[in-house]
């Protein structure tokens, strides 16, 4: 894999041979171009503009010296530097300048400016000298005494009277020029990390704010969608169900008082089909929203779910009562892995784990069957992690042929009570739930 940076570079044994030595040079004599420049317009314009026009030039200044760098930054750093600028919702100059006084990035952009002009071009300048102009210098100790025939001052400060000391200087400073490669682009390497740091940062303060905003949106819209899915399921089963129960008992009512024959057949299939129909809504609803969920928590809705599964389910759950779209989200991951597991696995049994510990719900699906889950093979676990994701949270699958499946769900919540109680009986609502370690085949019930 090819280095991306000086500091990856570094620890490659053909460093020296490559580009990254001359890369480094380049920034840096850039650098200390760049910055003495800069030192000499902050010196010249830099009164006049703060005492007699005011801070918009200074302002300007550094928008555009950010813009300078962000591209020199390619020297040493391939990974692009993003702009952090916003783009300003109202057209016209004067919308333009009120954006980019008030944005953090601006800001940063001058004090970087303020510090290229009187800290970082003169350390620049230090690094090229000495990791450069002394090794040539000595390396030009040959050439210097052929020019003047008798002697050479090499660095001002050696005095060279022979062609072999000439060249033993000249050796000396090839041996320099490689051995200074190392600290001069580690120098490199920290220069542009720092102008990386106050000029593009992985993370700046306004795209902090709207990634904050994202995530507060991102949990209302969860909140409001699980509000909603709680409104159907009781409108479903205090209207539509009532209404259904109803009907079925009316239609069984008639059945007994019909007299025997075409009629009686006929109200006998009706009573026949609005139970099934009846029960179809009660497995909707249930779907929708559980009530036991609702009621209890995700530990007896957990073990109402093992109760429901196909396979004999090992329950070891102890959970006390967490955000409703937390619980939500932990009760379908369990069924639809479950499901899954009823379906594909093959699966002799399957066991579920659940703790909140640290402030994260982890909960743990696993089973004895064929293995090899594929998440994109259309068993719903793609949509599941997208859920689970919104909240935050992650789902692994550790899934190799042959078994054993391990399904893993992990989501950051608090707690709303402190401590668990048992879900081998009801709870109350609004109580915490456990359970110890305990078997459960499906039943049947509905």
């Amino acid at each position: 894999m090819e280095p991306r940076t000086p500091w990856q570079a570094l620890t490659r044994p053909r460093f020296v041979l490559g580009p990254w030595p001359w890369r480094a040079v380049a920034y840096l004599v850039t650098g200390a171009l760049l910055g003495a420049a800069v030192c000499a317009v902050f010196l010249l314009l830099g009164l006049f503009s703060l005492f007699l026009v005011g801070l918009p030039p200074l302002l300007l200044s550094g928008l555009a010296l950010g813009g300078i760098e962000r591209r020199r930054l390619r020297l040493v750093d391939p990974d692009p530097a993003p702009d952090p600028h916003r783009v300003p919702t109202a057209p016209g100059p004067a919308a333009w300048l009120r954006l980019r006084a008030g944005e953090q990035a601006t800001w940063r952009e001058l004090a970087y400016a303020l510090l290229l002009a009187t800290v970082l071009w003169p350390l620049d300048l230090l690094a090229v000298a000495v990791g450069v102009g002394l090794p040539v210098t000595l390396l030009g100790a040959p050439v210097q005494l052929a020019v003047d025939g008798h002697e050479a001052k090499v660095v001002k400060a050696y005095l060279v009277t022979s062609y072999p000391e000439a060249f033993a200087a000249a050796l000396l400073g090839a041996l320099l020029l490689v051995a200074l490669a190392y600290p001069l682009a580690a120098v490199a390497g920290a220069r542009a990390a720092l102008a990386r740091a106050l000029l593009a940062p992985r993370e700046t303060g306004e795209r902090g704010g709207r990634i904050g905003e994202v995530i507060a949106s991102r949990a209302r819209l969860v909140d409001a969608f699980e509000a909603e899915r709680r409104r159907i399921e009781r409108d479903l089963h205090d209207g539509a169900q009532q209404r259904l129960v109803a009907l079925t008992m009316t239609l069984g009512l008639a059945r007994l008082d019909a007299p025997p024959g075409p009629l009686a057949e006929q109200l006998a299939k009706a009573h026949t089909e609005a139970g099934r129909v009846l029960t179809e809504l009660r497995e909707l609803i249930h779907g929708i929203h559980p009530q036991v969920l609702a009621d209890y928590g995700l530990g007896p809705a957990l073990a109402d779910a093992a109760d429901r599964s196909a396979v004999p389910v090992t329950l070891d759950v102890e959970l006390p009562r967490l955000p409703v779209s937390v619980e939500s989200a932990g009760y379908f991951a369990g069924c639809e892995a479950l499901a899954n597991i009823g379906k594909h696995s093959g699966a002799s049994r399957a066991g579920i784990r659940a703790r909140h510990a640290g402030g994260v719900l982890r909960i743990d699906i696993e089973d004895d069957g064929r293995g090899a889950a594929d998440p994109a093979g259309g068993t719903g676990l793609t949509g599941l992690a997208d859920r689970i994701a919104v909240l935050d949270g992650t789902l692994a699958i550790m899934s190799p042929p042959g078994g054993p499946t391990l399904l893993r769900v992990e989501i950051p919540c608090p707690a709303l009570t402190d401590s668990p109680a048992p879900t081998d009986r009801p709870a109350p609502a609004g109580s915490s739930v456990s359970s110890s370690p305990r078997t459960a085949s499906s039943s049947g019930k509905d």
